[in-house]
């Protein structure tokens, strides 16, 4: 099978590339290098340096002519969506919107674009099913959400099966730890550092940690799925990856403080605008459709993502 990935040079990108390649697999990689690193790469991958946004992009997925495309390129700060929200809805909405029309153009099988739990905002109930009640509490989640709109307005009908999935909080080696890091990322490389950790609000805060290994798994099995995965309904085309289980970012700071040998003070600052209070997702949609689930054990996986940044 032949599979692009969009922002393959990015942090999920890069981890669903190398995977790729150790099977049998050609992929081939978009990404201009706004977050993404050029040492992420692979050799044995084709490459293009491009923006979704841009010109060239229906040509260039001609050129390469995949089987499926992942599109994973995105603006993905909460901060740099409030500060300049039509940027961010220029990368997310319009840049799904191209790449979805340069799939349907190239005769691609299947695109799969990433979504995020940001869709849901404030939840009335967890964990969060694919239809409860979406109240984005930002632009990066309004934007995500109208992302989804765009895919299936694209698609329906073009014969290019489609899905967003919808990931949780995802930590992992080769995450960035300045700009848009997610916070284990810049715990960790803080923690490495023997820097205090910055932890804004009161720490009872809850996300829905999934490790990178168990994203690229639930892509790989998307992507391999015999049947159609774009559902017809509401939501029908979306689902949660995500572990399910609802834990704080306390919580999260004990057991890294631990795992980092970090005994220093931690940095508490206010909330920051736009975060949501709690969330969790229920994966059970994505492994009755494609068999998958999150298996790395928590701790296991805060050890080797404090361990590569160590190293």
């Amino acid at each position: 099978m032949r599979v692009l990935i969009t922002g393959g040079a990015g942090f999920i990108g890069s981890n669903l590339l190398w995977t790729l390649l150790t099977g049998d697999y050609e992929v081939g990689v978009i990404d201009d290098f706004s977050t993404g690193h050029f040492d992420n790469l692979h050799p044995a991958a084709w490459f293009r340096t491009l923006d979704v946004t841009g010109p060239h992009l229906a040509s260039t997925v001609a050129e390469f002519a995949p089987d499926a495309l992942v599109h994973l390129a995105a603006q993905t700060s909460v901060p740099v969506s409030i500060a300049d929200p039509e940027h961010d809805r220029l990368v997310n909405v319009e840049g799904t919107r191209a790449v979805a029309r340069a799939a349907a153009a190239a005769g691609v099988r299947r695109v799969l674009s990433a979504s995020s739990a940001a869709v849901y905002g404030e939840p009335a109930m967890l964990p969060l099913v694919e239809t409860a009640e979406k109240r984005p509490a930002n632009p990066y989640g309004r934007s995500k959400l109208e992302a989804e709109s765009v895919l299936a307005e694209e698609l329906r009908g073009t014969g290019t099966d489609f899905v967003s999935l919808r990931f949780a909080n995802v930590f992992g080696p080769r995450q960035d730890a300045s700009g848009e890091g997610g916070v284990v990322a810049l715990f960790a490389a803080r923690m490495q550092a023997k820097e205090a950790p910055v932890l804004y609000g009161s720490g009872r805060q809850t996300r829905d940690f999934i490790y990178v290994g168990d994203v690229v798994s639930a892509i790989m099995a998307a992507l391999d799925a015999p049947q159609s995965l774009a559902l017809e309904g509401l939501d029908g085309p979306a689902y949660n990856i995500s572990t399910g289980a609802e834990r704080s970012v306390e919580e999260l700071s004990s057991a890294m403080r631990m795992s980092a040998s970090y005994f220093g003070p931690i940095d508490r600052r206010p909330a920051r605008a736009g975060d949501i209070e709690r969330s969790a997702l229920d994966p059970s949609k994505a492994q009755a459709a494609f068999g998958w689930q999150a298996r790395a054990p928590f701790e296991t996986a805060l050890g080797r993502t404090i361990g590569w940044f160590a190293r």
